[in-house]
């Protein structure tokens, strides 16, 4: 089967293309070149499938429940569903074995299309910023943690840490760094001072933004104003609710520079799911939208890369040039990774479509 597409804007190559039509035959595509007068299927855009840092399930899965080579696998497969090619699978705060075991499932799994790396969130967290994540299991960052990261980067694996820095053994947070893990800054009650310290150590990245930190004000900017003036990447989950649309356009027109943020979903086992899950013992539903635990508090997020990506063009009002590469090169590039393109002879299935009206 024979089918010519032809978006209003094509992502490829780093850069925003108008006036091109795709070929496609079978499962492959055979052909890009200038819009014809052929009869073609009008889309919006077309872009590679997204990569997204921050993924603790789907699929009706937990990488903390299933840190197993087939719950990666089912996570990643829940998310390609939905548009997202890759994914940093997220294991969250939880005893260590949990932690070792989710690395040894990714250095199973290294090499498969889909699982980028690891990304361990906790439970090196600040106490009064933990947010869902159970208080018995957090702890300071010691060796144990280390050493965990330290072998997943020496076979090679991508790894993103988040940690409160202001409560980080110098030392130890140095060797995390030296081993050339991303180490985020997140969960965190961290001053501005304390924040910048932790930049000028190395730490290049915070990870969901305006979330589990201390909020900004006239005198005490924090985490959140030293991360918004600073150069480090800076996540956001855009599904609206984490973070207000006002709030998201504000951070993004205020930082120094375009390429400094990018979207995640943080996304639960109900995206490509159930509307519920088991979390350290206690339902989360979904709630109008919402994941909520037995304390009405959020627990992640109920969103797709997807959407995120639709949110950002849709109600941040960012133009597709601004938003796509959110959710494309920008975390790619942050993890040390080559950016996903589009090229004659790939996979038909490795394109992302967004319909017009999407």
């Amino acid at each position: 089967m024979r089918q010519v597409i032809a978006p209003t804007g094509l992502w490829r190559d780093g850069r925003l293309h108008g006036g091109q039509e795709l070929v496609i035959e079978g499962d492959r595509l055979v052909a890009i070149r200038p819009r014809s007068d052929a009869p073609a299927r009008e889309v919006a855009l077309i872009t590679p499938l997204l990569s997204d840092l921050q993924v603790n399930g789907g699929g009706g899965v937990m990488v903390n429940d299933t840190p197993t080579p087939h719950g990666l696998r089912a996570i990643a497969a829940a998310h390609r569903k939905l548009g997202t090619g890759d994914i940093l699978p997220t294991v969250i705060t939880d005893a260590p074995e949990v932690a070792e075991a989710a690395a040894d499932a990714v250095l199973a799994c290294h090499g498969d299309t889909g699982i980028l790396g690891l990304h361990i969130e906790g439970p090196h967290l600040a106490p009064a910023r933990r947010g869902t994540h159970a208080a018995r299991f957090l702890r300071p960052l010691d060796r144990r943690s280390v050493a965990l990261v330290e072998r997943l980067r020496g076979q090679g694996v991508a790894v993103m840490i988040t940690l409160a820095p202001e409560l980080a053994d110098p030392a130890l947070l140095a060797a995390l760094v030296a081993c050339g893990a991303v180490v985020s800054a997140g969960h965190s009650a961290a001053s501005y001072d304390e924040a910048q310290a932790a930049f000028a150590r190395g730490v290049s990245c915070v990870t969901h933004l305006f979330n589990a930190m201390d909020p900004m004000t006239s005198r005490a900017p924090g985490l959140l104003g030293a991360a918004i003036e600073s150069e480090v990447a800076c996540g956001l989950i855009c599904d609206g609710i984490h973070v207000s649309w006002p709030m998201l356009r504000i951070a993004l027109r205020a930082r120094p520079r375009a390429g400094l943020c990018f979207a995640v979903s943080d996304a639960m086992a109900t995206v490509g799911g159930p509307d519920h899950f088991m979390l350290y013992g206690a339902q989360i539903q979904v709630q109008d939208g919402r994941l909520i635990n037995a304390e009405g508090a959020l627990a992640g997020a109920h969103v797709s890369l997807r959407d995120c990506l639709v949110n950002l063009m849709q109600h941040v009002g960012l133009p597709p040039a601004e938003a796509i590469p959110m959710v494309t090169d920008v975390p790619r590039r942050l993890m040390g990774l080559a950016p996903r393109n589009i090229a004659v002879g790939m996979p038909a299935r490795d394109l992302l479509i967004l319909e017009r009206g999407a």
